[in-house]
């Protein structure tokens, strides 16, 4: 039985004879019905005993020559479906491959670089680059669905935020960018900070929803102790200008919360980022005049900022002082008109407990009947309940556009 079983996994190839004149090999030979190989080593011959054909349940089983041919050939049979087994699945390779591939398709449909068509977005939430000689900063806004108002065009709100944080990045991408709300490295050192002290903005088309506008601003020297900044705002498909805008900045200590000159560790700091440039918008010098509760036509009181309202400064920030000033706009105004121009002092800084007074006169004769008069210019003013004056400001209004009037309401025409 020994030989047996490792004769039929080690086949024996030799020619040897045997005592019978036959070749081992050539032949098997027959022991009551069963075949066995025969084996040799050094001369010898091994047979395998006979043994009785096996029974099943009293009946005798024949074991024919062609089934032990068929064994005589396991081995080959059984290697070469070891080989096969060997080798990889092939259709999960195949998965592999096409899995990698279709990553690097992806990847390769993400990069920035490749070349784009006109009307498709340029990096518009990029923080923006500096062009021209390194002293002008550009940054693209898309105009999102919050920042529309009711005549689905972007609020000046959302243009003075959009030049104020082109202002901040400026001075971010420069280098120059402290612990402060764009205050610089020595201004930190002095304890110093950026207020603004005039504003002046001309708005010519307002961006709607959907629009990119493309944003760039550069400073320059105002006076002995002062900073100009300008912005120039444009649509990037077109190219249109839609707003210009000029302000005046000067230092003040925030601690002491009063106005310092420019030291002059702090002037070689930013010097070399000033521009030689008129301003981009002709100076309205005209006297911003005081109003009171007899003067004022219209006025809102009560106003006190929020948590929300205040920067990292501790102050409110100059965009809100935008929109207390525009709360005692009259109604009729604001439904048929549009701000066009606005020229603003500041004179004072509130702190998170004031409650300040909103007042508003209307300077033009025809403001009974807005929807048919030109342009109206009114006059504001912000102040502390107790008369502190925090803005004056002046506000120019044209109509708004034909295809703005059908939608004061939000009513469609000949609708029930």
């Amino acid at each position: 039985m020994v030989a047996t079983g490792a004769t039929s996994f080690f086949p024996v190839t030799s020619s040897l004879p045997d005592s019978a004149g036959n070749k081992l090999g050539s032949g098997n030979t027959n022991l009551g019905g069963l075949k066995s190989k025969h084996a040799s080593s050094g001369g010898l011959q091994v047979k395998a005993n006979a043994h009785a054909p096996p029974k099943i349940n009293g009946t005798k089983v024949s074991t024919s020559v062609e089934h032990f041919k068929h064994e005589d050939v396991l081995p080959s049979s059984q290697s070469s479906r070891t080989f096969i087994n060997q080798l990889p699945d092939w259709s999960m390779l195949l998965a592999a491959i096409t899995t990698i591939f279709l990553a690097a398709e992806k990847q390769w449909m993400m990069l920035d670089w490749k070349p784009r068509r006109s009307d498709m977005l340029i990096d518009p939430f990029g923080i923006g680059k500096i062009v021209q000689d390194g002293l002008v900063f550009s940054e693209n806004f898309p105009i999102r669905s919050y920042e529309i108002g009711a005549d689905r065009t972007a609020s000046i709100d959302t243009i003075m935020n959009h030049l104020q944080e082109t202002a901040l990045n400026h001075v971010k991408i420069v280098g120059l960018l402290g612990d402060g709300f764009g205050s610089t490295p020595e201004m930190c050192k002095k304890n110093l900070i950026w207020v603004v002290a005039r504003m002046q903005v001309v708005v010519d088309r307002y961006p709607t929803w959907g629009d990119v506008v493309h944003v760039e601003t550069w400073v320059s020297a105002s006076g002995k102790n002062g900073m100009r900044r300008d912005w120039l705002l444009r649509d990037y498909n077109t190219g249109e200008i839609l707003t210009r805008a000029s302000s005046v900045w000067v230092m003040m200590n925030k601690h002491t919360r009063k106005l310092s000159k420019i030291p002059e560790e702090v002037r070689e700091e930013i010097g070399s980022y000033f521009v030689e440039s008129a301003p981009i918008l002709e100076e309205d010098d005209r006297k911003l005049t005081k109003l009171d509760d007899s003067t004022a036509d219209y006025i809102r009181s009560g106003l006190s900022p929020r948590w929300s309202d205040l920067d990292v400064n501790q102050h409110v920030n100059n965009v809100k002082y935008i929109g207390w000033i525009l709360e005692s706009a009259p109604q009729s105004i604001l439904e048929s008109h549009e701000l066009c121009a606005m020229t603003l002092e500041y004179r004072r800084e509130c702190g998170k407990d004031s409650v300040l007074k909103s007042l508003t006169a209307v300077s033009d004769a025809n403001a009974g009947n807005p929807a048919q008069s030109g342009h109206i210019e009114c006059k504001h003013m912000l102040q502390l309940e107790d008369g502190a004056e925090i803005v004056r400001g002046r506000t120019k209004w044209r109509p708004k556009p034909v295809n703005n009037f059908d939608i004061v309401n939000l009513v469609p025409a000949g609708s029930n």
